[in-house]
Protein backbone atom coordinates (compact mmCIF):
# COMPACT_ATOMS: atom_id res chain seq x y z
CA UNK A 1 0.00 0.00 0.00
CA UNK A 2 1.41 3.37 -0.95
CA UNK A 3 1.07 6.50 1.12
CA UNK A 4 -0.37 9.61 -0.52
CA UNK A 5 1.97 12.52 -0.99
CA UNK A 6 1.56 14.75 2.03
CA UNK A 7 2.60 18.30 2.78
CA UNK A 8 5.61 18.46 5.06
CA UNK A 9 6.55 20.72 7.93
CA UNK A 10 8.99 22.43 5.57
CA UNK A 11 6.20 23.45 3.18
CA UNK A 12 3.41 24.26 5.67
CA UNK A 13 4.29 27.15 7.99
CA UNK A 14 2.48 27.39 11.31
CA UNK A 15 -0.22 30.02 10.97
CA UNK A 16 -2.56 29.07 13.82
CA UNK A 17 -2.06 28.13 17.47
CA UNK A 18 -4.22 26.57 20.12
CA UNK A 19 -3.37 28.15 23.49
CA UNK A 20 -4.68 25.79 26.15
CA UNK A 21 -4.51 28.19 29.07
CA UNK A 22 -6.11 25.93 31.66
CA UNK A 23 -7.14 22.40 32.48
CA UNK A 24 -9.90 23.63 34.77
CA UNK A 25 -13.55 23.46 33.73
CA UNK A 26 -16.83 23.80 35.63
CA UNK A 27 -18.05 20.71 33.77
CA UNK A 28 -16.77 17.15 33.39
CA UNK A 29 -18.02 16.05 29.97
CA UNK A 30 -17.82 12.29 29.68
CA UNK A 31 -15.97 12.52 26.33
CA UNK A 32 -13.53 15.38 27.10
CA UNK A 33 -10.34 14.91 25.08
CA UNK A 34 -8.36 16.87 27.71
CA UNK A 35 -9.98 15.18 30.73
CA UNK A 36 -10.80 18.63 32.12
CA UNK A 37 -12.87 19.04 35.28
CA UNK A 38 -13.47 21.35 38.27
CA UNK A 39 -10.37 19.81 39.88
CA UNK A 40 -8.12 20.79 36.98
CA UNK A 41 -5.49 23.50 37.31
CA UNK A 42 -4.17 26.40 35.25
CA UNK A 43 -0.90 24.52 34.82
CA UNK A 44 2.61 25.88 35.23
CA UNK A 45 2.51 28.55 32.52
CA UNK A 46 2.46 32.07 33.96
CA UNK A 47 0.70 35.09 32.49
CA UNK A 48 4.12 36.40 31.46
CA UNK A 49 4.83 33.09 29.68
CA UNK A 50 1.60 33.40 27.69
CA UNK A 51 2.37 37.01 26.76
CA UNK A 52 5.76 35.90 25.44
CA UNK A 53 4.12 33.11 23.43
CA UNK A 54 1.72 35.58 21.83
CA UNK A 55 4.56 37.96 20.93
CA UNK A 56 6.68 35.14 19.53
CA UNK A 57 3.74 33.75 17.59
CA UNK A 58 3.04 37.06 15.89
CA UNK A 59 6.72 37.50 15.03
CA UNK A 60 6.83 33.93 13.66
CA UNK A 61 3.99 34.60 11.22
CA UNK A 62 1.08 33.08 13.14
CA UNK A 63 -2.19 34.80 12.26
CA UNK A 64 -4.78 33.14 14.50
CA UNK A 65 -4.83 32.01 18.13
CA UNK A 66 -7.59 30.01 19.78
CA UNK A 67 -7.87 30.18 23.56
CA UNK A 68 -9.07 26.82 24.77
CA UNK A 69 -9.04 24.64 27.86
CA UNK A 70 -10.45 23.29 30.00
CA UNK A 71 -12.67 26.31 30.12
CA UNK A 72 -10.71 29.45 29.18
CA UNK A 73 -13.17 31.80 30.91
CA UNK A 74 -12.02 30.32 34.24
CA UNK A 75 -8.50 31.60 33.55
CA UNK A 76 -8.16 34.92 35.42
CA UNK A 77 -5.92 36.55 32.81
CA UNK A 78 -8.00 35.72 29.75
CA UNK A 79 -9.18 39.28 29.06
CA UNK A 80 -5.63 40.62 29.06
CA UNK A 81 -4.34 37.80 26.87
CA UNK A 82 -7.09 38.40 24.30
CA UNK A 83 -6.32 42.11 24.34
CA UNK A 84 -2.61 41.45 23.90
CA UNK A 85 -3.23 39.14 20.96
CA UNK A 86 -5.36 41.81 19.29
CA UNK A 87 -2.66 44.42 19.90
CA UNK A 88 -0.15 42.36 17.93
CA UNK A 89 -2.70 41.94 15.12
CA UNK A 90 -3.72 38.34 15.70
CA UNK A 91 -7.24 37.07 15.10
CA UNK A 92 -8.70 35.49 18.22
CA UNK A 93 -11.17 32.70 18.84
CA UNK A 94 -12.27 31.68 22.33
CA UNK A 95 -13.64 28.15 22.60
CA UNK A 96 -15.90 28.28 25.66
CA UNK A 97 -18.71 26.23 27.14
CA UNK A 98 -20.64 29.53 27.52
CA UNK A 99 -21.69 28.42 30.97
CA UNK A 100 -20.87 31.74 32.60
CA UNK A 101 -19.77 34.94 30.87
CA UNK A 102 -19.23 37.98 33.14
CA UNK A 103 -19.99 41.43 31.75
CA UNK A 104 -16.30 42.30 31.45
CA UNK A 105 -15.73 39.27 29.23
CA UNK A 106 -18.71 40.15 27.04
CA UNK A 107 -16.97 43.47 26.41
CA UNK A 108 -13.79 41.58 25.49
CA UNK A 109 -15.67 39.22 23.19
CA UNK A 110 -17.38 42.12 21.48
CA UNK A 111 -14.12 43.56 20.14
CA UNK A 112 -13.38 43.39 16.41
CA UNK A 113 -11.17 40.43 15.63
CA UNK A 114 -12.68 38.17 18.32
CA UNK A 115 -15.05 35.28 17.71
CA UNK A 116 -16.53 32.59 19.93
CA UNK A 117 -17.04 28.87 19.58
CA UNK A 118 -18.94 26.48 21.80
CA UNK A 119 -20.20 22.91 21.93
CA UNK A 120 -23.81 21.74 22.06
CA UNK A 121 -24.98 18.20 22.68
CA UNK A 122 -28.75 17.93 22.72
CA UNK A 123 -31.97 19.91 22.43
CA UNK A 124 -33.18 17.97 25.49
CA UNK A 125 -31.91 19.71 28.64
CA UNK A 126 -31.58 16.54 30.71
CA UNK A 127 -29.57 14.77 28.03
CA UNK A 128 -27.26 17.75 27.51
CA UNK A 129 -26.73 18.05 31.28
CA UNK A 130 -26.00 14.32 31.59
CA UNK A 131 -23.26 14.57 28.95
CA UNK A 132 -21.65 17.64 30.52
CA UNK A 133 -22.07 16.48 34.10
CA UNK A 134 -23.50 19.87 35.04
CA UNK A 135 -27.12 20.36 36.13
CA UNK A 136 -28.54 23.41 34.37
CA UNK A 137 -25.72 23.58 31.82
CA UNK A 138 -28.12 23.36 28.89
CA UNK A 139 -30.15 26.34 30.04
CA UNK A 140 -27.09 28.48 30.79
CA UNK A 141 -25.24 27.66 27.57
CA UNK A 142 -28.40 28.22 25.51
CA UNK A 143 -29.00 31.58 27.18
CA UNK A 144 -25.46 32.70 26.40
CA UNK A 145 -25.72 31.51 22.80
CA UNK A 146 -28.72 33.80 22.51
CA UNK A 147 -26.80 36.62 24.22
CA UNK A 148 -23.81 36.25 21.87
CA UNK A 149 -26.13 36.48 18.88
CA UNK A 150 -27.91 39.50 20.39
CA UNK A 151 -24.58 41.26 20.82
CA UNK A 152 -23.48 40.41 17.29
CA UNK A 153 -20.47 38.38 18.44
CA UNK A 154 -19.38 35.93 15.68
CA UNK A 155 -20.25 32.46 16.94
CA UNK A 156 -19.83 28.93 15.66
CA UNK A 157 -21.30 25.91 17.40
CA UNK A 158 -19.80 22.45 17.33
CA UNK A 159 -22.54 19.85 17.42
CA UNK A 160 -21.17 16.63 18.84
CA UNK A 161 -22.98 13.41 17.94
CA UNK A 162 -25.03 11.96 15.13
CA UNK A 163 -28.43 10.53 14.28
CA UNK A 164 -31.81 11.85 15.38
CA UNK A 165 -30.46 13.48 18.53
CA UNK A 166 -28.01 15.57 16.51
CA UNK A 167 -30.68 16.42 13.95
CA UNK A 168 -32.98 17.74 16.67
CA UNK A 169 -30.12 19.68 18.23
CA UNK A 170 -29.27 21.27 14.90
CA UNK A 171 -32.90 22.28 14.41
CA UNK A 172 -32.92 23.84 17.88
CA UNK A 173 -29.77 25.83 17.12
CA UNK A 174 -31.16 27.05 13.83
CA UNK A 175 -34.26 28.12 15.70
CA UNK A 176 -32.12 30.22 18.02
CA UNK A 177 -30.57 31.94 15.01
CA UNK A 178 -27.22 30.12 14.88
CA UNK A 179 -26.00 29.97 11.28
CA UNK A 180 -22.51 28.47 11.69
CA UNK A 181 -23.00 24.89 12.89
CA UNK A 182 -20.33 22.22 12.50
CA UNK A 183 -21.11 18.57 13.17
CA UNK A 184 -18.51 16.21 14.56
CA UNK A 185 -18.30 12.90 16.35
CA UNK A 186 -16.83 11.98 19.70
CA UNK A 187 -13.10 11.43 19.31
CA UNK A 188 -11.30 8.58 21.08
CA UNK A 189 -9.08 10.77 23.23
CA UNK A 190 -8.85 11.66 26.89
CA UNK A 191 -11.84 10.49 28.94
CA UNK A 192 -13.51 9.18 25.78
CA UNK A 193 -11.08 6.32 25.21
CA UNK A 194 -8.07 6.35 27.46
CA UNK A 195 -5.86 8.51 25.29
CA UNK A 196 -5.32 6.37 22.19
CA UNK A 197 -3.83 9.05 19.96
CA UNK A 198 -3.97 6.90 16.83
CA UNK A 199 -7.74 6.34 16.90
CA UNK A 200 -9.49 9.37 15.45
CA UNK A 201 -6.89 11.80 14.19
CA UNK A 202 -7.62 13.93 11.15
CA UNK A 203 -4.22 13.30 9.60
CA UNK A 204 -3.31 17.00 9.35
CA UNK A 205 -1.92 17.50 12.87
CA UNK A 206 1.06 19.82 12.77
CA UNK A 207 0.40 20.98 9.23
CA UNK A 208 -0.27 24.68 9.70
CA UNK A 209 -1.22 24.46 13.37
CA UNK A 210 0.34 23.70 16.73
CA UNK A 211 -0.83 23.66 20.33
CA UNK A 212 0.65 24.93 23.58
CA UNK A 213 -0.56 23.03 26.66
CA UNK A 214 -0.95 24.43 30.22
CA UNK A 215 2.48 23.12 31.21
CA UNK A 216 4.14 24.75 28.18
CA UNK A 217 4.46 21.59 26.09
CA UNK A 218 4.28 22.05 22.32
CA UNK A 219 2.30 19.46 20.37
CA UNK A 220 0.89 19.20 16.83
CA UNK A 221 -2.71 19.22 18.12
CA UNK A 222 -4.70 19.39 21.35
CA UNK A 223 -5.83 15.88 20.44
CA UNK A 224 -2.28 14.57 20.01
CA UNK A 225 -1.08 15.83 23.35
CA UNK A 226 1.22 12.84 23.97
CA UNK A 227 3.34 13.90 20.98
CA UNK A 228 5.43 16.75 22.36
CA UNK A 229 8.41 18.50 20.84
CA UNK A 230 9.71 20.47 23.79
CA UNK A 231 8.54 23.12 26.20
CA UNK A 232 8.26 26.88 25.69
CA UNK A 233 9.33 27.48 29.28
CA UNK A 234 12.75 26.14 28.31
CA UNK A 235 13.06 27.04 24.62
CA UNK A 236 11.52 29.93 22.63
CA UNK A 237 8.52 28.96 20.52
CA UNK A 238 10.11 29.89 17.14
CA UNK A 239 13.12 27.70 17.89
CA UNK A 240 10.86 24.78 18.80
CA UNK A 241 8.69 25.08 15.69
CA UNK A 242 11.73 25.38 13.44
CA UNK A 243 13.63 22.56 15.11
CA UNK A 244 14.36 18.98 14.19
CA UNK A 245 12.38 17.59 17.13
CA UNK A 246 9.21 19.31 15.84
CA UNK A 247 9.71 17.79 12.39
CA UNK A 248 10.26 14.37 13.94
CA UNK A 249 7.10 14.61 16.04
CA UNK A 250 4.95 15.79 13.12
CA UNK A 251 6.31 12.99 10.96
CA UNK A 252 4.99 10.51 13.55
CA UNK A 253 1.39 11.64 13.06
CA UNK A 254 -0.62 8.93 11.25
CA UNK A 255 -1.56 10.24 7.81
CA UNK A 256 -4.74 9.42 5.87
CA UNK A 257 -5.02 7.19 2.86
CA UNK A 258 -6.26 10.16 0.83
CA UNK A 259 -4.64 13.58 0.66
CA UNK A 260 -5.02 15.60 3.86
CA UNK A 261 -5.25 19.37 3.63
CA UNK A 262 -3.25 21.47 6.07
CA UNK A 263 -5.18 23.35 8.73
CA UNK A 264 -6.13 26.69 7.21
CA UNK A 265 -6.08 29.64 9.63
CA UNK A 266 -7.87 31.80 7.07
CA UNK A 267 -10.84 29.42 7.31
CA UNK A 268 -10.34 28.26 10.87
CA UNK A 269 -13.97 27.29 11.42
CA UNK A 270 -13.63 24.24 9.19
CA UNK A 271 -13.49 21.10 11.34
CA UNK A 272 -10.78 18.54 10.72
CA UNK A 273 -12.75 15.34 10.48
CA UNK A 274 -11.37 11.97 11.57
CA UNK A 275 -9.90 9.74 8.89
CA UNK A 276 -8.55 6.23 8.54
CA UNK A 277 -4.77 6.57 8.68
CA UNK A 278 -2.22 4.55 6.81
CA UNK A 279 -0.68 1.91 9.10
CA UNK A 280 2.63 3.19 10.41
CA UNK A 281 4.95 0.50 11.79
CA UNK A 282 7.18 3.21 13.30
CA UNK A 283 4.38 4.75 15.36
CA UNK A 284 4.83 3.92 19.02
Amino acid sequence: MTTATMPTTATVPIRSLWLEVTGRCQLACDHCYASSSPTGTHGTMTAANWHTIIDDAAAFGVRTVQFIGGEPTTYPGLAELVGHALRVCLTVEVYTNLLRVPDDLWRVFGQPGVRLATSYYSATPGEHDRITGGTGSHARTTANIVEALRRGVPLRVGLIGDGETADRAQSALLGLGVTDIRRDEVRDFGRAAGGDITAKGCGACGLGRAAILPDGSVTPCVMSRDLTSGNVRDTPLPALLAGEQWRTVVDRVPRPRGAAKPCNPDDDTKPCGPVNPEPDPNFA
